[in-house]
C-alpha cells in the first residue's frame, strides 16, 4: 500500500512540474554594494522500465519499472568581491528496485565522499544530501576552492580515463550537475595562457551500513593528490598530470584543439603505477574526433584503450561487473546530435566492445515544454551474448534494455 501511495505522489509531482512551472530565473536574489546572493532550484520527476537478461543468478527480476522524484536547491553567494559560497542540497526518492535495477550484484553506493552530509530515510529509498558545499577565493592570479565540489579533469567526452572522481558513463546524456567530492583545489595563473592546478581529494572506506555506502571519517590511504599544468601551443591546449590517486601513482597528459579549423581533436590518458605489490602498471588512453555543422548536426567518435580491462571474456568476473565501468581493453564510441526544431533535439551514442563483439546503443530526445521546463525521453538497447549461469559471455550482454522519461523544471 505504501509503495502505491508513493507512486501516486510522484506522478502528481510530475504533473505539477509541467503545469505550474515557475520562471527560469532565480526565485530569490539580493544584490548589495559588493555582495550578492542567489537561490535557484530544479525539480524532476522520472519513470524507468528495464528488461533484464533472463539469468536469476545475476538478476532477481526480469522486468523492473518504477517512478522517482528529486529536487535540487542551489545557493550561490558572493562576499566582498573576492569570496564566494556555493551549496547544492538534493532530496530524492528512488525505489530500491530502480536503484539496483533488479541486479543481484549491484552495489548501492554513492560517489566516494563523507557520509556526514547524507541522510537516508524509508529504508534508503529517500536521501537528503549536500552535493556541493564550498568556499571560493578568486583573485587575478589565484582561484582557491575548499569543500565539496565537482572535480573534472576530462578532455574527452565518452571515455574519460583522467576523470578520476565521479566520472560520467559514456552513455550519460544529462550532465548538468557533476557530483561533488570533498576536495581542495587551487588554480594558479602562470601566464596569460598557462595554468597550474593543485588538487587534493579526500578518500573514505566502504561502509555498507552508512547512508551513502562510505564511512564518515577520512581514510588517509585513499586520499588523492594531483598537479596539472596546462598551456596553449598554436590551436591546442596541452597539459601534464602527475600525482597519486587513492595510493596509486599516475602520470598522464591531455590535449584538445582543432585541425584545419574544421576537425576537433581531443585526447587524454595516463600510466597507473599501483601501490599494491603484485599488480602491474597499466595504461589508460582515449582519443576522439568531432565536428559540428552549421545545420546543428554534430558527430563524434572516440577510441578507448583500457589497460585495466581483461583480454578475454573468460576472465570476466562478478566483482568487475558490479563496478559497471568497462570490463575489456578496447572500445569505440560513436555519437551524433541534431536539433530537429528549436524545441526538440536528439542525441545518440553507440558503444562497441572489440573483445567480445557486444554493443550498447543509447538514444535521448529533449523537448522544451516552456522556458523553464523540459521533457527528456531516453532508451537503450544492448546486444551481445547473454550470461549463462555464472559465465559472463559478453559485457553489454549483461546490460538490460531500457526506456525512461524525465520531466525537469527550473526556477
Amino acid at each position: 500500500m505504501k509503495s502505491g501511495v508513493s507512486t501516486v505522489r510522484i506522478i502528481l509531482v510530475t504533473l505539477v512540474l509541467v503545469v505550474f512551472a515557475q520562471p527560469a530565473h532565480a526565485f530569490f536574489s539580493w544584490q548589495g554594494d559588493d555582495s550578492a546572493i542567489e537561490m535557484r532550484a530544479m525539480l524532476a520527476g522520472s519513470g524507468l522500465w528495464l528488461n533484464n537478461p533472463d539469468n536469476p543468478l545475476y538478476y532477481n527480476k526480469r522486468s523492473v519499472a518504477g517512478v522517482a522524484a528529486s529536487g535540487r536547491l542551489m545557493i550561490d553567494a558572493s562576499i566582498g568581491g573576492a569570496f564566494s559560497f556555493e551549496m547544492h542540497a538534493v532530496q530524492n526518492y528512488v525505489p530500491l528496485d530502480l536503484q539496483s535495477g533488479g541486479s543481484n550484484i549491484a552495489v548501492l553506493r554513492d560517489v566516494e565522499r563523507s557520509d556526514l552530509l547524507d541522510w537516508s530515510f524509508d529504508s534508503r529509498r529517500a536521501h537528503l544530501l549536500i552535493d556541493r558545499l564550498n568556499l571560493q577565493y578568486a583573485s587575478q592570479k589565484l582561484n582557491l576552492k575548499v569543500g565539496r565540489q565537482p572535480v573534472n579533469l576530462a578532455a574527452t567526452f565518452y571515455f574519460t580515463p583522467n576523470d578520476f572522481f565521479a566520472p560520467f558513463a559514456a552513455q550519460t546524456f544529462f550532465r548538468a550537475y557533476k557530483p561533488g567530492v570533498d576536495a581542495v583545489r587551487a588554480d594558479i595563473q602562470l601566464a596569460e595562457l598557462s595554468q597550474l592546478s593543485l588538487i587534493s581529494v579526500l578518500g573514505y572506506s566502504a561502509d555498507s551500513f552508512s547512508g551513502n555506502g562510505w564511512s564518515n571519517s577520512n581514510a588517509g590511504a585513499r586520499n588523492s593528490y594531483l598537479a596539472r599544468t596546462s598551456g596553449v601551443i598554436g590551436d591546442f591546449e596541452l597539459a601534464l598530470i602527475v600525482g597519486s590517486v587513492k595510493g596509486d601513482v599516475v602520470i598522464g597528459t591531455d590535449f584538445q584543439g582543432e585541425l584545419f579549423e574544421w576537425l576537433g581533436v581531443r585526447g587524454e590518458g595516463h600510466v597507473n603505477i599501483p601501490d599494491q605489490p603484485g599488480l602491474n602498471r597499466r595504461i589508460e588512453f582515449a582519443i576522439g574526433l568531432e565536428h559540428r555543422w552549421d545545420n546543428s548536426l554534430a558527430l563524434r567518435a572516440e577510441q578507448f584503450y583500457h589497460g585495466g580491462g581483461v583480454s578475454s571474456s573468460a576472465a570476466y568476473a562478478t566483482p568487475v561487473a558490479a563496478q559497471g565501468f568497462y570490463m575489456a581493453r578496447n572500445y569505440t564510441a560513436l555519437g551524433a546530435s541534431y536539433e530537429f526544431t528549436p524545441l526538440l533535439s536528439g542525441d545518440m551514442t553507440a558503444i562497441y566492445n572489440w573483445m567480445d563483439n557486444s554493443s550498447l546503443v543509447a538514444v535521448y530526445a529533449l523537448y522544451s515544454l516552456s522556458d523553464e521546463s523540459e521533457l527528456a525521453i531516453s532508451g537503450s538497447l544492448s546486444h551481445g551474448k547473454r550470461p549463462a549461469g555464472a559465465s559472463i559471455n559478453s559485457e553489454f550482454g549483461l546490460y538490460p534494455n531500457s526506456i525512461g522519461f524525465e520531466v525537469r523544471s527550473y526556477f
